[in-house]
């Protein structure tokens, strides 16, 4: 049964939290950043330097005229100034790979997060939105710390130093310049308010058109069947729309920041050079001086302009920040179980019955007790919902004994599904409980539960790489002639044989270069290959035609020999020789029996069979 989508909702908006998240990051490589803020600062203060040298170069010239003073003197200028640029190259080399180092580390931890998160969470939030957290938002932030961090370092050392000399130079008329950076200062205070929330809503459009896109690319099949695409076109221009106006508002309240900052700075130069030349007639400064000083008011207003370039990036940063923090806060699926599956080759000869599949393996308990791991499941008057208050499954019970095969039949949106759930734990009983070899699978750690299971589902997904590949993913340290006797025994041995490259086939798309069938077949022998003590079917014979079918039901014989099988199907013909079928409706099992038990009640699955009756 599908979980119902909650709609997206809106993202934590605290900048101090999010900045405390990145500084963390950036805590691990606190060596490179201390070496990035020192050649950082050591550039500005050569700039900085430089432009005070100019006083007393064109003093001396103005005074002297030496041209031996003059020259000397721009030596020293250029070589303090070649200073400056070395320090530039090496801050910047540092800061590149000291940001990807921190990028590398952010989306290794994101991956290794979602890989923790529950079902729920991948079942309430669109591939599209997941996908954009790990391409668009990562790499603003990429953008931002490649640009931005030294840029702060830099300008902020620029305009205090700046600051500072022209104190030294005049103190009165340093006035102005700031009376100019006091406006320009609570202009981008102001304005960095708006932006954030501006650029926020542009990234939640953008998630949006993601998720949008990543449906329509995975439906086109879909689509075109129902010839959809018209309405699918104006939906995407309708989010494609409020996505430009998100941007268009963004940026055109970050695109005021430089022609403002400009133009005060303009005006504070004029007003800087006519009070600056009466005080130099009035012999209040001297020309050097007035020279040096209205350069510091030029270049007072760069580092303010280069910080203001930077501010889309930062923006969007924060944004992006707060939504990958966001999911890493996501609570990781819980797990309390204690027991755990263990090889037990040590235990003694009794344990060799519980290994006819996975090896030598058993249940160890926290006490210590070993128990053999055989398959054997009970439901005991179990209830869940997916949604509180509406109950899926009502108060089942049933078992499964070790080498049993058990049916499950009934309308979609019976519960059958939901059962196949419960027992790998994608869900935890709400009421009542599930044992697996006596134990609670409530106490079995959910990777060694897993372990111990192989589910073969309707919607087949292959990964990238080769067909055996594909198949060893069931179990990694499967050799390559148990890769190929699992796909004979799945029926997928010839038609891998008749490939061009065969089971080196490589496979892309989900496997888009085989039928579905095949993709199928392939499901069916990684299961095979995996050997667990329980085999879960979920509709796995759906998408093959029946001669296929018949084939796969001879090699599921062999591959179901000895295991606890649960199977779901809509096909009775698959379920005919099951020892147990079970019939669901509402919730609830309504009938039981083999398959002569069932036909001579002539209920619900005696009407399915004939044909009185059929599955919605």
């Amino acid at each position: 049964m599908a979980v119902p989508v909650a709609p997206s909702g809106k993202r934590p908006k605290n900048t101090w939290k999010t900045l405390k998240k990145l500084l963390a990051y950036l805590g691990h490589h606190r060596i490179s950043l201390l070496l990035v803020a020192v050649f950082a600062c050591t550039s500005s203060l050569a700039n900085i330097l430089g432009v005070y040298s100019y006083k007393a170069i064109i003093n001396s010239v103005v005074g002297t005229g030496s041209v031996q003073e003059l020259l000397l003197a721009l030596l020293q200028l250029g070589a303090l100034y070649a200073f400056g640029v070395l320090s530039t190259y090496v801050y910047n080399k540092v800061m590149v790979r000291t940001a990807q180092e921190v990028i590398q580390e952010i989306r290794s931890d994101l991956f290794t997060h979602l890989q923790t998160l529950p079902l729920t969470y991948f079942d309430t939030h669109t591939h599209g939105e997941i996908m954009g957290n790990f391409t668009n938002d990562v790499d603003t932030l990429a953008e931002a710390l490649n640009n931005s961090f030294a840029v702060i370092i830099q300008s902020s050392v620029t305009v205090l130093g700046t600051l500072v000399m022209l104190v030294v130079l005049n103190f009165e008329l340093s006035l102005v310049v700031y009376f100019f950076m006091l406006l320009m200062f609570l202009y981008l205070r102001h304005n960095a308010k708006t932006s954030r929330k501006l650029f926020t809503a542009q990234q939640e459009e953008l998630a949006s058109v993601n998720g949008f896109v990543e449906e329509m690319i995975s439906g086109q099949k879909v689509e075109k069947v129902f010839n959809h695409e018209k309405q699918d076109y104006e939906e995407f221009c309708r989010r494609n729309e409020a996505l430009r106006k998100a941007g268009t508002k963004a940026n055109a309240r970050t695109g005021l920041n430089v022609p403002i900052v400009v133009s005060l700075s303009y005006i504070n130069y004029a007003v800087s050079a006519c009070l600056g030349g009466l005080f130099v007639m009035g012999g209040r400064m001297d020309i050097g001086s007035l020279t040096a000083y209205l350069v510091y008011v030029r270049q007072s207003a760069m580092p303010v302009n280069q910080f203001t370039q930077q501010t889309n990036f930062m923006m969007a940063a924060l944004s992006g920040a707060e939504r990958i923090f966001a999911i890493m806060e996501e609570p990781a699926e819980s797990d309390e179980g204690e027991v755990t599956l263990v090889n037990a080759e040590a235990a003694g000869e009794g344990l060799k019955e519980c290994a006819q599949y996975t090896g030598l393996h058993a249940w160890k308990l926290p006490t210590g007790e070993l128990v053999p791991l055989k398959g054997d499941v009970r439901f005991c008057d179990v209830t869940f919902g997916y949604v509180p208050g509406h109950n899926v499954l009502k108060h089942i019970s049933l078992y499964a004994k070790p080498g049993q095969k058990i049916a499950f039949v009934g309308s979609t949106g019976a519960g059958k599904t939901t059962i196949t759930n419960l027992i790998n734990r994608f869900y935890d009983v709400q009421e009542g409980a599930i044992t697996y070899d006596g134990i609670d699978v409530r106490s079995i750690k959910k990777h060694d539960l897993r372990a111990s299971l192989s589910m073969v589902i309707q919607d087949t997904h292959l990964f990238t790489g080769t067909i055996a590949d594909n198949i060893r993913y069931g179990r990694l340290d499967a050799t390559d002639e148990e890769v190929v006797a699992a796909a004979k025994l799945a029926n997928a041995d010839s038609f891998i044989r008749r490939l061009p490259q065969g089971y080196a086939t490589m496979l892309e798309s989900d496997g888009a270069n085989l039928s579905q069938g095949q993709r199928q077949l392939l499901a069916i022998a990684r299961a095979a290959v995996s050997r667990p003590p329980v085999l879960i079917l979920d509709e796995a014979t759906s998408s093959v035609d029946t001669h296929t079918e018949k084939l796969i039901e001879r090699g599921m014989d062999a591959l179901m020999e000895g295991r606890t099988v649960f199977v779901i199907a809509h096909r009775l013909s698959t379920v005919r020789n099951a020892q147990a079928i079970m019939v669901l409706e509402g919730g609830q099992i309504i009938e039981r029996g083999d398959h002569e038990d069932l036909i001579g009640q002539k209920g619900r699955y005696y009407k399915l069979y004939t044909g009185q009756f059929e599955l919605e």
